[in-house]
């Protein structure tokens, strides 16, 4: 197994398990010196589906694979109707 430093992935195409096109990496949070979470820019015709939020922190126990892409699980996906944690345009 080959072990991927944060700055390899940024910018990194993110996909849903189901194959759908879902955004780019911009950022890692971090917690203890361990990644808790992905700051993703949402693309494609997914970003409808969210509300049209530009962005979305999809927290890593939903990432399946990180490699030449990122395959994230399609019940990491926020609702429409639910309440969701949307990153503020100006941060980007």
């Amino acid at each position: 197994m080959r072990i991927k430093k944060v700055s390899e992935v940024l910018g990194n195409r993110v996909y849903t398990d189901s194959g759908d096109f879902f955004g780019e990496i911009e950022e890692a949070n971090l917690s203890d010196n361990r990644v808790d979470g992905w700051r993703i820019k949402v693309g494609g015709s997914i970003g409808s589906m969210i509300g049209g939020a530009k962005g979305v922190i999809i927290p890593h126990q939903f990432v399946k694979a990180i490699g030449d892409v990122f395959v994230i699980n399609k019940s990491a996906l926020p609702n429409p109707d639910s309440a969701m944690e949307e990153v503020p345009e100006d941060q980007l």
